[in-house]
Parts: structure tokens; sequence; C-alpha cells
């Protein structure tokens, strides 16, 4: 299936998962998809994951973490910024913080894909795809 917008369709995975209290997710794979799934688990939004390379694409499992008492998942919410009708680009100084800095905002620069203050810290811009939170 061709999808106009991938990265929405990663993102709408996990959030349907977690509303299902789905354990794992299996999501086709790219690297952007694979970029920003590493970015999840080094934040600690995941528990782990997976790349398989099965069929022509690949398929990233993600094991979905979720608090042990209370049964709430890690992500609370995922939204996407920019999208392929209307990209958001920032600059290095007007990269926007999530809920004070308690979120992340995941940007794709030209050193690769980081999280908002990885790319403050770098003194680089770039494509502000998703905030998490």
């Amino acid at each position: 299936m061709i999808t106009t917008d991938p990265i929405a369709d990663f993102l709408t995975r996990i959030r349907n998962a977690i509303k299902a209290r789905h354990r794992v997710v299996e999501i086709p794979a790219s690297n952007i998809k694979k970029a920003i799934t590493q970015v999840l688990y080094d934040k600690g939004f995941i528990q782990s994951y997976k790349f398989e390379e099965v069929a022509p694409q690949g398929v990233i499992k993600i094991a979905l973490k979720y608090n042990p008492v209370t049964k709430q998942s890690a992500i609370v919410d995922l939204k996407r910024v920019s999208k392929p009708g209307l990209r958001k680009y920032a600059g290095t100084t007007e990269i926007p913080r999530v809920l004070n800095g308690l979120g992340i905002a995941i940007v794709s620069t030209s050193k690769g894909v980081m999280t908002d203050k990885e790319a403050r810290a770098l003194k680089v811009g770039g494509e502000v795809l998703c905030y998490v939170y």
C-alpha cells in the first residue's frame, strides 16, 4: 500500500496500538522511521525495538512501554508537525520546546534525525517532524 505521508502513518499506528493497549506494534520500515524509532528508544518512550528484514521493505517491531502500576503508556500523545503539503522548518534559534521541555520535538537536520535539545546543542536547524510527550 502506498501512503502519501509515511511518518503520519507511523505515528498513527503507534497511537492506535497505545489506545488498544497492545504490547507490540509492527510498522513497515524505512530509513526515516528507523531513525525516529531510535530517538524514541533513546529518550525512553518505548521499551525496545527490532528491525526485521523480511520481504522487500522490512518491518519495525516496537515494544511499547507502560507503567506497571497505573497501566499508563510512556507516550501520552504524538503530533505530526511538518506535513507533505506544508513543511515546517525551524532555524537553530526557532526550534520549539514541547511542554516547556517535558516532551520532545523530533527534528530532521543535515546531521541526522535528533531531538530539539540535541539540535540546539549542535546549533543546527531543520524540519520539525513531530512532537512526542
